[in-house]
C-alpha cells in the first residue's frame, strides 16, 4: 500500500463519536488533532434495539462536521469503526449507508473482541516497555472490553454487554439513585463477569482504564481527596457513599465530574465497582491511549506490511490444517482470472479480499466434507476474526459459499459488479483444480463487460480434458440462473 503521511480514526462509540488524527513518521504516530462529541447513541436504542429518530439525527450531524475535517484525505488514510450500539441495532443496516453518505467514508461495524484487541493495541502503544502483564478495562457506552496482555500482544480479550449508558438508562432510570437499585447494577455487572472471572483473576499484574468512565471515575477520586493516585478500591466505597447520599444525578456536586457525564456516571460507577470486586482489583491508573489510537497503529500496520488481517489467515490456515499447495494454487489462479476480468478497475481491497477467501475456501472440510462451502462460509461469518470488520466477514462468507455448487443460492447476493466478478474468479480456478494437482494449465484469457465473462482456452487442451470441459459447459448454466453470461471461446 502506498504511504500515507497522515491516518485518521473515527470511532462511533455507543456514548461518543470522536475522532483522531496522526502524523506518520516511520513507525511512529503524532497525534495532530482530536474532537469528541457525547452523541449518546446507547441512550436511542428502544426497547426493541431500533435506534429512533432524534439519535440518528445526532450521529449524522456530528459525522456532518466530521466530514469537513476529513475532506481532504483518501479513502485509504481513513478508518471508521462502530461499536456496540451499531452491532446491535435493528436498523443499523438502513442507518449506516446514510451516515457513509455523510461522513464521506465506509464505517465498519466490529465485533466485540475485535473492538477489544484494537483497544489494548492503542493502550499499548501509550505505555512504557515492561515485562509485566495487564489487565485493560475499557468501559464504553454499551459494552465493556476486558484484555489482559503483554508488551504489544493481547493474551485474552472479552466483550460483556454492559455499558455506562445502558446500565444508567436501565437500573437508574431518571437519574434516581438509591441504595436498592445501586446494589441491583453492581450484582447484575458482577453476574456478568463471573463468566471471565476464573480465567483473569491473578493473570496480570498492572490494571489500567482506558476510555472516559475510567478517567472520570480518576478525576473524581484524585480531586476530592478519596485516592491519591488512580482508582482504588476504598475511593470507590467513599463515592459509593455519595452517589446514594446524593440521590439523583443532577445533584451530584463534586469536582472532576463534567456535566455531560453525570446522567451516565452511575452505571459506569457499578460497572467499575463490580469488576474491583470480581477481577480482585485493588488499584488501577488511567491509560493514554484508547480504541481510535488503536484502529490507528493497526491501520498503520496496513501500510508496513504488518495487516492483522494476513496474521489471521495464516492462522486460520493452521488451525483448520488447509492444504496450502491447493489453497496457493487456487489463489494464484484465482487472482489472474480478477486482474484479467477487472482490467483497469482491479484494486488491492478487492484482491486482497479474493486472495484471503482462496486461502480459506477449504477449511469447512475440518467440520465434514459434504458441503464444506457451506461449512466454509458458516465459519467465516461467525468466527472471531482479528483485523476483520463484520462486512468484510460478511464478504468473505459470500464469496466461500460461491465457490461451487448451485447458483440460485446466491439470488441476490451478488449485488455489485466486483463481488460478481471475485466469485466468478474464485470458482473458475477451483473447477480448474478440482484434481487437487499441479496441472499444465493453457493459456487462459478473460474479458469482463456489464454482465458477460468471455474466457478463451486452447482447443486442443479442452480435447484431452473433458471433465473440465464438461463443468465448464454447467457452469455456464449455472451463471445463467442469475442473468450472467459466460462465453468459452476455444482457439
Amino acid at each position: 500500500m502506498q504511504h500515507q503521511p497522515i491516518l485518521a480514526a473515527v470511532d462511533l462509540g455507543s456514548n461518543s463519536f470522536r475522532l483522531q488524527i496522526a502524523r506518520v513518521e516511520g513507525d511512529q504516530l503524532y497525534m495532530l488533532d482530536g474532537l469528541r462529541e457525547p452523541v449518546h447513541l446507547a441512550a436511542g436504542l428502544t426497547a426493541d434495539k431500533y435506534l429512533d429518530a432524534e439519535a440518528q439525527q445526532r450521529a449524522l450531524a456530528t459525522l456532518g462536521r466530521f466530514a469537513e475535517r476529513l475532506r481532504d484525505l483518501p479513502r485509504e488514510a481513513v478508518r471508521t469503526v462502530g461499536t456496540n450500539s451499531l452491532r446491535v441495532a435493528r436498523n443499523a443496516a438502513d442507518f449506516i449507508p446514510q451516515a457513509e453518505h455523510i461522513l464521506g467514508f465506509p464505517i465498519e461495524v466490529i465485533a466485540g473482541r475485535e473492538e477489544a484487541r484494537l483497544i489494548y493495541l492503542g493502550v499499548a502503544h501509550g505505555l512504557p516497555q515492561s515485562q509485566d502483564n495487564r489487565l485493560v478495562i475499557d468501559i464504553g457506552g454499551g459494552s465493556t472490553e476486558f484484555i489482559i496482555g503483554n508488551g504489544l500482544k493481547p493474551l485474552k480479550l472479552e466483550s460483556l454487554y454492559m455499558g455506562c449508558v445502558s446500565y444508567s438508562l436501565r437500573f437508574f432510570p431518571g437519574g434516581k439513585i438509591t441504595k436498592q437499585n445501586l446494589k441491583q447494577a453492581e450484582l447484575a455487572a458482577r453476574i456478568e463477569l463471573q463468566i471471565i472471572a476464573a480465567d483473569y483473576r491473578g493473570q496480570w499484574q498492572q490494571a489500567l482504564g482506558s476510555s472516559g468512565t475510567a478517567r472520570v471515575l480518576c478525576d473524581i477520586l484524585e480531586q476530592n481527596g478519596y485516592s491519591e493516585s488512580g482508582i482504588t478500591r476504598d475511593g470507590l466505597e467513599k463515592l459509593r457513599a455519595d452517589l446514594v447520599k446524593a440521590g439523583d444525578t443532577r445533584r451530584l456536586a463534586m469536582s472532576g465530574l463534567r456535566a455531560e457525564r453525570m446522567p451516565v456516571l452511575p452505571g459506569g460507577f457499578a460497572i467499575m465497582y463490580a469488576a474491583f470486586c470480581e477481577l480482585e482489583i485493588e488499584q488501577m491508573q488511567p491509560a493514554l491511549g484508547a480504541l481510535r489510537e488503536g484502529v490507528l497503529y493497526d491501520l498503520l500496520g496496513r501500510f508496513h506490511d504488518n495487516d492483522m488481517r494476513d496474521v489471521t489467515v495464516r492462522q486460520f490456515k493452521q488451525r483448520y490444517r488447509v492444504d496450502a499447495r491447493q489453497a496457493g494454487r487456487v489463489a494464484r489462479l484465482a487472482h489472474l482470472f480478477a486482474r484479467q476480468f477487472l482490467g483497469d478497475e482491479a484494486n488491492d481491497a478487492a484482491l486482497h479480499m479474493l486472495g484471503w477467501t482462496a486461502k480459506l475456501h477449504e477449511i469447512g472440510i475440518s467440520v465434514a466434507h459434504s458441503g464444506y462451502h457451506k461449512h466454509t462460509a458458516y465459519i467465516l461469518a461467525n468466527a472471531d476474526m482479528p483485523g476483520f470488520s463484520k462486512k468484510e466477514q460478511a464478504r468473505l462468507s459470500l464469496l466461500a459459499l460461491a465457490q461451487r455448487g448451485n447458483l440460485d443460492k446466491l439470488q441476490g447476493q451478488l449485488k455489485n459488479t466486483e463481488d460478481c466478478v471475485l466469485a466468478m474468479s474464485l470458482r473458475l480456478a477451483v473447477l480448474f483444480y478440482r484434481n487437487r494437482s499441479d496441472i499444465g494449465l493453457p493459456a487462459l484469457r478473460g474479458s469482463f463487460s456489464g454482465t458477460k465473462f468471455h474466457l478463451s482456452i486452447d482447443a486442443g487442451w479442452l480435447a484431452q480434458n473433458p471433465l473440465t470441459e464438461t463443468a465448464l459447459q454447467e457452469e455456464i448454466k449455472q451463471w445463467k440462473t442469475l442473468g450472467v453470461s459466460l462465453q468459452i471461446l476455444e482457439e
